[in-house]
């Protein structure tokens, strides 16, 4: 039963209600429906942006959830470096090998390049972590990777590992890695991915960027998460 609007704010009892206490001219009756229909239709309306939302946060969930994770390497001075060496900083990572004749140095002159952008600007308030992280364990010693990496941006840091501790960081950043055949010279060619990858300050994973992006177009990107993370975390 209905009693008075302030003792049920049901729609249907209020009409019964203001219906049931005054004359009904057409004009009221349609000040009524016209009143339900608003509400109905705000209610439509933000049922669909809580469930758009709720997508949204599956997704970014997902997505962040399914690259990256726990590693263990060593750098090119022979110190252990794991996943934890590096929170607190925003990090780009790019796998490849020092014997690569021209992806992997083009690759990191273009990373050389984007950092080199983002240090320019002064609206940033962090700077870049390059990672160069060996997919041939056997020839990147640290030793081989030190020698490397002086052609290259001087915060530059290379990884490199066993072959398990190698899987494990290729698998979890999801980067596909081949060996070809060796030649008469026992030399060979390493078939892998071309991504490179930047993580925020806690570890997660924020975007990628293939072979086809620019220094500019990565540094601007890199640049838009970094004042997206300093606005909501301070």
């Amino acid at each position: 039963m209905c009693l008075s609007p302030s003792e049920n704010i049901s729609l249907i009892c209020l009409r019964y209600y203001y219906l049931s206490i005054q004359p009904v001219s057409w004009q009221s009756l349609a000040a009524i429906l016209l009143a339900g229909g608003l509400v109905a239709a705000y209610v439509r309306w933000e049922k669909g942006n809580k469930r758009e939302e709720i997508r949204k946060q599956k997704s970014r969930t997902i997505g962040i959830a399914s690259l990256g994770g726990e590693f263990t390497l060593t750098d090119h001075t022979g110190k252990v470096k794991t996943n934890e060496s590096f929170l607190g900083q925003w990090i780009i990572i790019y796998f490849g090998f020092t014997h690569c004749p021209d992806i992997c140095p083009d690759e990191l002159d273009k990373l050389t390049a984007a950092i080199k952008i983002v240090d320019d600007l002064k609206k940033v308030p962090y700077k870049l972590q390059p990672l160069f992280v060996s997919v041939d364990p056997e020839r990147d010693t640290p030793k081989q990777m030190a020698e490397y990496i002086k052609d290259f941006h001087p915060r530059l840091i290379g990884l490199t590992g066993t072959k398990e501790q190698v899987d494990k960081v290729t698998k979890a950043y999801r980067v596909y890695y081949s060996f070809g055949p060796k030649d008469s010279d026992n030399d060979y060619i390493v078939d892998h991915s071309i991504i490179m990858y930047l993580i925020d300050p806690e570890g997660n994973f924020k975007e990628y960027y293939g072979q086809n992006r620019s220094a500019k177009e990565i540094a601007a990107s890199a640049v838009n998460h970094m004042l997206k993370y300093k606005a909501v975390n301070g």
